[in-house]
């Protein structure tokens, strides 16, 4: 085989393997996407909870890149703690060496059925989550695929006369080795790719101990590079969790650079071959760094927070709404279509000033400030601002001639912006005058009714978000979801209702003094979901779909 074929053969397997990551984590965000959320946010302040979720969910998704962006967000929202989301990033760097682990195992004989099963789940499924367990099966399949072509690319290497030297200056130069990989993989955003690429070369006797241990350290690091590369746009508390996260692996990965010379000898208990003994160690690295930094989390954590400052933005912002143009141009009344898609911009714009309201509660609730008190009480002031000019803008559509879709348009319209000015009117009237009594009064939520509220929380922001893509998509799969959404939150509100009368029936003092407090922030949030549902019922209405108290049965 030429040199050149040899390298199309290998471009073509990594970018192969590159795809199938992708596939993989693509299927579940898609399927499981929210519940991932969910069980991160459901964890409280247990660190070892929370490492252990995001173990978990690395190993699903193959990506400890992509439990970090998910962790970051919950941090910028208030969900998770600093601290608590470390916590998250340590588990999840484990989750991705354990995926490692288990594909650098002979498994090539798995990838037929893999690939005939996802490819007639992604075919012949009926719904979105078969076809989405078909593509993980797909991906998982590509991946062992793309090992045995990596494999059989990197054979004819062995009667390189290149290569030896190539090794053999790696082996010497470790600082240079580290570099490279820590580069690379930050170039294609993939540390397992880059570390199952590593491991092919190893298994095929082309890379020794010497030469892969700081490839493996650098392709850590790297890892840790890719997160904070893609969070570098976003906020202050995003940003400190992928900043916390590479100080622990630069940490971890200087003290065993330091220590792999003396200590190389002693690797060979680690395996009976180099690959086994890469490997391995990449999997120890990662476990030591839980067990030592796991306690140092809150440390890292005040450590992060001095370095990267808060985002003080909220004055700028109210400026900038103050300032903001009105998609409701009055030029365009005499064009229907065009004057009813302004309104719905408009109306867009309602929803994400109530989405700027409700984000930050939980923070609130925690950590009563008046200024943040203040800021929600500000937003407000345009929420009231929007709902008024959008019912005097559609008022004045309706006054030129409108066929049958057009007219029940602007009512919707009018609906969904009346909705959205009470659930502004929830946050600003209720959730922030409980925020302003527990500032005065000092009470606190029980652990427990604590870590209830957060999920619920949760969940109400993620139908927010589903509500405002349904309001341009028009989408009946997603109007479905949303309205069992609203069901599955009614469930969480009477479980947790249950729950808190249990504490006191029992005694809890906090659970006493929070009582009020804890039912009415549970139905507050539950007042809001159900108006984001709202949204849902006029498409459904016009497919049949829902029934006069409840969603329909419907096939697919």
């Amino acid at each position: 085989m030429t040199l050149v074929a040899l390298s199309l053969h290998l471009a073509g397997a990594t970018v192969l393997l590159l795809y199938a990551v992708h596939l993989v984590r693509s299927g579940v965000e898609n399927a499981y996407g929210t519940s991932l959320t969910r069980v991160l946010a459901r964890g409280g302040e247990r660190r070892i909870y929370a490492a252990a979720s995001g173990t978990v969910l690395a190993v699903l998704l193959q990506s400890s890149t992509a439990v970090a962006m998910l962790a970051s967000g919950l941090s910028a929202s208030g969900y998770l703690t600093l601290n608590t989301s470390l916590a998250v990033l340590l588990g999840a760097d484990l989750g991705s060496a354990l995926v490692v682990r288990v594909l650098s195992f002979d498994l090539g004989w798995l990838s037929p059925l893999l690939l005939a099963a996802g490819g007639l789940l992604y075919l012949k499924g009926r719904s979105d989550k078969p076809r989405e367990l078909g593509r993980m099966l797909l991906g998982i399949g590509f991946v062992l695929m793309s090992l045995k072509l990596i494999g059989e690319a990197t054979l004819p290497l062995k009667q390189s006369d290149v290569l030896p030297a190539v090794v053999g200056y790696l082996a010497k130069d470790q600082v240079t080795a580290f570099a490279a990989a820590m580069l690379f993989t930050w170039i294609v955003h993939s540390s397992v790719a880059v570390l199952i690429l590593i491991l092919g070369f190893a298994a095929q006797g082309l890379l020794p101990v010497e030469a892969g241990l700081p490839l493996i350290l650098g392709a850590n690091l790297g890892s840790g590079l890719i997160a904070m590369w893609l969070t570098r746009g976003f906020s202050a508390e995003a940003r400190r969790v992928a900043a916390g996260n590479l100080l622990f692996r630069a940490f971890g990965a200087a003290i065993a650079l330091l220590v792999i010379g003396p200590l190389s000898a002693e690797l060979q208990h680690l395996g009976a071959t180099p690959a086994e003994q890469l490997v391995h160690f990449h999997l120890a690295f990662n476990a030591c760094l839980v067990i030592v930094c796991l306690p140092l989390s809150q440390l890292a954590a005040s450590a992060v927070t001095s370095l990267i400052k808060s985002d003080l933005k909220s004055s700028e912002d109210s400026d900038t709404l103050a300032r903001r143009i009105s998609a409701l141009d009055q030029a365009l009344l005499d064009s229907p279509d065009a004057a009813l898609a302004a309104a719905t911009r408009e109306v867009l714009f309602m929803g994400e000033v109530v989405e700027r309201m409700l984000c930050p509660v939980m923070e609130l609730l925690e950590h009563p400030s008046p200024a943040k008190i203040e800021e929600i009480r500000r937003l407000d002031g345009y929420v009231n601002r929007a709902h008024r000019d959008i019912k005097l803008y559609l008022a004045a559509i309706h006054r030129g001639v409108l066929d049958e879709r057009q007219s029940r348009r602007g009512v919707e319209l009018i609906d969904i912006a009346i909705n959205l000015e009470h659930a502004g009117d929830i946050v600003s009237k209720t959730l922030v005058e409980i925020a302003r009594d527990k500032l005065e009064n000092g009470n606190n939520f029980s652990d427990e009714g604590w870590t209830e509220l957060k999920a619920l929380h949760a969940s109400v922001r993620d139908n927010m978000r589903l509500a405002f893509n349904l309001l341009v998509s028009d989408d009946p799969a997603m109007a479905r979801k949303l309205v069992r959404e609203k069901e599955r939150v009614r469930a969480l509100v009477r479980e947790s209702h249950e729950r808190h009368l249990a504490r006191l029936r029992a005694g809890r003092a906090e659970s006493v003094e929070s009582s009020n407090m804890h039912l009415e922030v549970a139905r507050a949030l539950k007042e809001v979901n159900s108006l984001l549902a709202t949204l849902a019922y006029p498409i459904l209405k016009q497919r049949g779909d829902l029934l006069e108290s409840r969603l329909a049965l419907v096939k697919g």
